[in-house]
């Protein structure tokens, strides 16, 4: 019988979490005998329930350039508050290098609005209603990152309140109030 390489608690640690390979780029050296491939993995890892990280790993196969990026990824989680655990609290804009995002909050049943790499860390967030736009560079790399930019930006009602040393209720009465009277106004 084969012993498995992890304790079987590290296993079902790294079972709660989902993959998602985002962008693979294959790297060429010219060397006297032509040319040695390289390549570098762009993994985005979560638990669906509010925690995301994204890694880089290179090697010169495919599979080790994964499991470098994934292992890089988990090292990487941060927690994110979400609303009602399927959408965003307020919108947000990110940005990295010239990858900018902008992140939209969506009523339930919208799913997920957003392109390639934005949509990979949306699903390892576990956000099921989302509305997302990219604006200037398409490299994944820039995008992922901003990505997670705008996620850090977002705050609960909860840490808004305690911030000004408020009930979560009365600042959520301030905002209904506040409300009114613009539509009143107009």
């Amino acid at each position: 019988m084969a012993r498995d390489r992890q304790p079987r608690e590290e296993r079902e640690r790294d079972s709660e979490f989902v993959d998602r390979l985002v962008h693979i780029n294959r790297v060429a050296k010219v060397v006297k005998g032509g040319r040695r491939f390289g390549f570098a993995a762009l993994v985005v890892v979560g638990d669906q329930k509010g925690r995301v990280g994204f890694g880089h790993g290179k090697a010169r196969e495919v599979p080790e350039a994964i499991r470098k990026a994934t292992e890089s990824a988990k090292r990487s989680l941060v927690r994110i508050p979400l609303k009602e655990g399927r959408t965003l609290h307020h919108d947000v804009n990110g940005r990295w290098g010239a990858g900018k995002v902008v992140l939209r909050a969506a009523a339930p049943g919208t799913g997920i609005i957003a392109g390639g790499p934005m949509r990979a860390v949306f699903e390892t967030l576990g956000v099921a209603d989302v509305v997302a736009k990219s604006l200037g560079s398409s490299n994944p790399y820039n995008l992922v990152r901003a990505t997670i930019d705008a996620l850090k930006q977002e705050d609960s009602p909860r840490s808004v309140a305690a911030r000004r040393g408020l009930k979560v209720s009365t600042l959520q009465s301030r905002r209904r109030d506040a409300g009114s009277d613009v539509s009143a106004e107009a």
